[in-house]
């Protein structure tokens, strides 16, 4: 380890003019500095059970616990720390393509949430001894310390293709001893998108992460509500920098925020399926209000496919979706091709061309009406598939993307659309009109 402490906690407020004693909020590594002792990985014989009947033998380690969910994979090479407490792998098991887990080990203060949330990890090789001077722990250690199992040894590379070709799939994962118990409980499992998801993972109460904040003019910032469906760490470090935040739970109704008297709205990336009747629904209807009430709104990830469903357009499971650091993105007014960071396994349909790379389950929402009383156009677009990335509201104040400008981890390209937004409510305050046409680039 480096000479000096290592960073505690997430305090999102701390580095903001103007902003005195800012609450702080636990980071997942956190544990790691509590912990008294480290025990190794078991290396005991486990087996992967895929809904098709597919199995796969490895060596377990983490949590000595199964794990079951939804079997889905990310291509990033690096930031499995920041992947691993992504609330959006809610309910996953979350495969790494890159062969080797964990080389620089777990660092403080780097988290994107409180918690690690797949319900079990796959990898092709571990590295149980990290080689990095700021390391306080390893994968397994912080597995081992919020209770989630891992699987090593297992052909990911196989594994990664069957998931393309096929779409994701229900699996389960144990001590090979365990087999038959594990078969019965795979049989008897449901879809995780079927539970309220993001009921589970948003926060518990509203909070004004940093109060008083002011610009570099001493001007105070403009409050944002910031609605929560599972966010990440770093997108509440960039609007902290831009606005006063307020952290507001997903099942906050839109009259409770008002409350806080917000000048703009956003909603969050987060786990499930977006059409769910849960606190989803509830998030939705805030948004579709605050746009009705001529408020700036931004969505990211399921904020984008719940102002997606709100616009009247159908969300729908993919195929295997999109997961990693190196999706490219293009902007249909610029032309501009971005490569952004992405998390999600649902999308928002095209108005013209319907359900791209749909999953094999057929897994979609209903058609619905356009609650938000204003037309939208598509501005961005996957270059891969051609899915729908991002929604631009023609005559309000309002946007949406797919994909994450915070870049925890991955490419910055995106980061622009922060100050983007920023500018729109910039221009909201002061009055500005809005652009007639194409949205408000």
């Amino acid at each position: 380890m480096s000479g000096s402490s290592p960073c505690r906690g997430f305090t999102p407020g701390a580095s903001v003019s103007g902003v005195t004693n800012p609450p702080s909020f636990a980071d997942a590594a956190d544990l790691l500095l509590d912990a008294q002792a480290d025990e190794p990985a078991s290396g005991e014989d486990g087996l992967l059970l895929l809904a098709d009947g597919t199995r796969y033998r490895g060596l377990l380690f983490g949590a000595p616990v199964i794990a079951e969910g939804e079997l889905v994979f990310t291509t990033g090479m690096t930031g499995y720390q920041e992947s691993l407490t992504d609330p959006s792998f809610a309910g996953q098991v979350l495969t790494f393509t890159w062969p080797l887990l964990g080389n620089y080990g777990v660092h403080a203060g780097t988290s994107e949430s409180a918690a690690v949330w797949p319900r079990g990890v796959v990898c092709r090789e571990l590295i149980e001894l990290p080689d990095h001077r700021d390391s306080i722990g390893s994968v397994h250690d912080l597995l081992s310390a919020h209770g989630v199992p891992g699987i090593q040894s297992i052909d990911t590379r196989e594994l990664t293709c069957r998931v393309r070709e096929h779409g994701t799939v229900l699996c389960i994962f144990g001590p090979a001893e365990h087999e038959r118990e594990m078969l019965v409980r795979l049989d008897e499992m449901t879809p995780p998108d079927e539970a309220d998801l993001v009921a589970e993972v948003t926060c518990e109460q509203a909070v004004l992460l940093n109060e008083g904040a002011v610009a570099e003019n001493g001007e105070k910032l403009p409050r944002l509500a910031v609605i929560d469906c599972g966010i990440k760490y770093n997108i509440l470090r960039e609007l902290c920098k831009r606005f006063e935040v307020v952290w507001c739970p997903a099942t906050t109704t839109f009259d409770e925020i008002l409350e806080w008297q917000p000048d703009a709205f956003f909603a969050s990336n987060g786990p499930g399926d977006p059409a769910h009747t849960g606190a989803a629904t509830t998030a939705r209807d805030s948004l579709a209000a605050a746009v009705r009430a001529g408020l700036p709104v931004m969505g990211i990830c399921l904020g984008h496919q719940l102002m997606g469903l709100a616009a009247g357009l159908r969300t729908y499971k993919l195929r295997y979706g999109h997961r990693g650091a190196n999706q490219p993105v293009v902007d249909l007014q610029s032309g501009r091709v971005n490569i952004t960071s992405q998390n999600h396994g649902f999308a928002v349909e095209d108005p013209e061309k319907g359900m791209l790379a749909p999953h094999p389950s057929g897994v979609c929402s209903a058609r619905g009406r356009n609650e938000l009383e204003a037309p939208f156009e598509v501005r961005h677009v996957n270059a891969n598939d051609r899915t729908v990335e991002g929604l631009d509201l023609i005559g309000r104040r309002a946007f949406t993307i797919q994909f994450h400008p915070e870049a925890c981890p991955g490419p910055h390209d995106a980061a622009p659309l922060f100050d983007r937004f920023q500018e729109m409510v910039a221009n909201h305050l002061e009055g500005e009109p809005i652009p007639a046409a194409r949205g408000d680039a």
